[in-house]
């Protein structure tokens, strides 16, 4: 029989890291997940006809051409140049994988598509936002490049634990329309409620799509050719000599 130091269910994004870290570090890793995929829920599905089959729709037509031809993300993976793409780094990954830059990020105002400002060259020349805001806007990403959480002096006054977003933005003088983007479209809130929560996250999000910006030249993002999760899981590869991959369907006990 054998022994494992680790055992690791699933392999959905956290447990593919979790395995690789282990491993790389030494320990004797036995990676088991119970479904006949990869990816837990936020897997890749192909061939189409897969996709078909999971939501039971009838399909696909003859105009999509062959099946294996594509690749659905049923949740989109999008890299920012943060923690989780150093991770990858690190445990080698990324010699198995490959990476698009996206093409930009964009917001949708007065019947247009905006690209979303994340420098100050981009800011200059924004439709989104006049000279003044221009103006502001360009000073708050100064401060969010120059806040660092071990030093209180670049904080300039802030405390980043006690004083809103919402007193952030009006520190600044953002109108409405620069802090809807700021902190939708750059610091990626999805609702309302952080404008009144403390501003250290939204200070982080913002220092950390302005350096992927400027690590990926013209945006953000980074995105995973084929299937990110197969790729990391699959026979293609472990991540070390001490980790093994097993799929079990809990159908057939």
């Amino acid at each position: 029989m054998q022994e494992y130091d680790i055992i690791v269910l699933g392999t959905g994004p956290k447990e593919c890291i979790l395995s690789g870290l282990m491993s790389l570090n030494g320990k004797k890793v036995l990676h088991i997940d119970n479904h006949p995929y990869h990816g837990g829920g936020s897997t890749s599905i192909s061939p189409i006809e897969e996709l078909y089959k999971r939501f039971k729709l009838p399909g696909p037509t003859k105009t999509m051409c062959r099946g294996k031809e594509w690749n659905i993300d049923l949740i989109p993976k999008f890299f920012l140049a943060g923690e989780l793409v150093k991770m990858l780094v690190y445990t080698e990954v990324t010699r198995y994988l490959d990476f698009k830059v996206v093409e930009g990020s964009y917001v949708y105002k007065g019947g247009k598509l905006h690209k979303v400002p994340a420098s100050e060259e981009d800011a200059q020349v924004s439709d989104l936002m006049g000279m003044f805001d221009k103006r502001r806007f360009r000073k708050l990403l100064l401060f969010a490049l120059n806040f660092d959480l071990r030093n209180p002096r670049t904080y300039q006054d802030v405390d980043p634990n006690k004083t809103t977003t919402r007193d952030l933005f009006s520190r600044f003088d953002l109108g409405l329309d620069v802090m809807e983007f700021t902190g939708h479209a750059i610091a990626l809130r999805n609702n309302n409620s952080y404008l009144d929560e403390p501003c250290r996250e939204t200070i982080r999000m913002i220092s950390l799509y302005c350096q992927s910006q400027s690590r990926h030249s013209g945006s953000p993002y980074l995105y995973p050719v084929y299937d990110l999760y197969r790729r990391i899981t699959g026979s293609e590869f472990s991540f070390g000599a001490s980790s093994r991959h097993q799929s079990h369907n809990s159908d057939e006990d």
